[in-house]
């Protein structure tokens, strides 16, 4: 047993040096308290101790999964332009509302505001697909049209969220310091990728690991979807169980 944890270990971590997590940035830009994650430097690049990649990766989808079972709400935020499209299929695979650009200003503390116009968003799509646009002018529907796209690149992953999230998931800490300060203020729970150049201490679950390859990306947001999925077949299980025990009683 004890050699069959070795191998599954070892093999994880030659996983994540074959997707560049333990890649960091230029040791002129290191963030103190990610010291200790740090192993080593490599052409004046600091290389990050993938064994502790592998720690706190597994301590963050354990909590995760809990989150999940909990029905939490987990918020999915990723800013940067090469993670775009990485952001928004792992999103849609596990059903998470999401960002995927420029963070929304008041999105957490002042999401009531911001709600109003994520349910304009909806009622126009509504009514775009009924057919009720066709009534007006060209022109009208155009600037209709216009105003769709432009809501739908704002709003468009946040359709599904019909409260305040409790949990965030931020794939880029070094671009969303914003997102961090209004998840305190409202206090939530914040997962992050951390690079070797932000401050591990400035979330709840941190990750040390390269943020800006998509491969080295995609390794922990596979992880972090497989957990999810996992967790949410479980759920699904319990509730028809819960349901098939109701339904005999009756």
């Amino acid at each position: 047993m004890a050699a069959e944890k070795k191998t599954t270990a070892q093999t994880e971590i030659e996983e994540m040096i074959k997707a560049g997590v333990h890649f960091g940035h230029k040791t002129s830009k290191t963030h103190p308290r990610m010291l200790p994650y740090i192993i080593g430097v490599r052409n004046t690049i600091h290389i990050i101790d993938v064994e502790k990649t592998a720690e706190k990766l597994q301590e963050a989808i354990l909590k995760l999964k809990g989150f999940v079972l909990e029905k939490k709400v987990i918020l999915l935020v990723g800013a940067k332009v090469q993670l775009k499209g990485l952001v928004e299929e792992i999103a849609r695979e596990c059903r998470l509302p999401y960002v995927s650009g420029r963070w929304i200003g008041g999105l957490l503390t002042n999401f009531e505001t911001v709600s109003k116009r994520i349910e304009h968003l909806k009622t126009l799509e509504t009514k775009k697909a009924s057919g009720e646009f066709l009534k007006y002018t060209k022109k009208e529907q155009l600037g209709i049209e216009v105003e769709i796209k432009r809501l739908q690149a704002k709003f468009g992953g946040l359709k599904s969220l019909i409260r305040l999230p409790d949990v965030l998931f931020v794939v880029d800490l070094d671009e969303n310091e914003l997102v961090i300060r209004e998840a305190k203020r409202k206090g939530l729970a914040v997962f992050a990728i951390s690079g070797t150049d932000t401050d591990p201490t400035s979330v709840d679950y941190p990750i040390p690991a390269n943020n800006d390859a998509i491969s080295s990306v995609r390794y922990i947001l596979e992880r972090v979807k497989d957990v999810i999925l996992e967790a949410n077949s479980v759920q699904q299980t319990s509730t028809a169980a819960g349901q098939e025990i109701q339904d005999t009683k009756s």
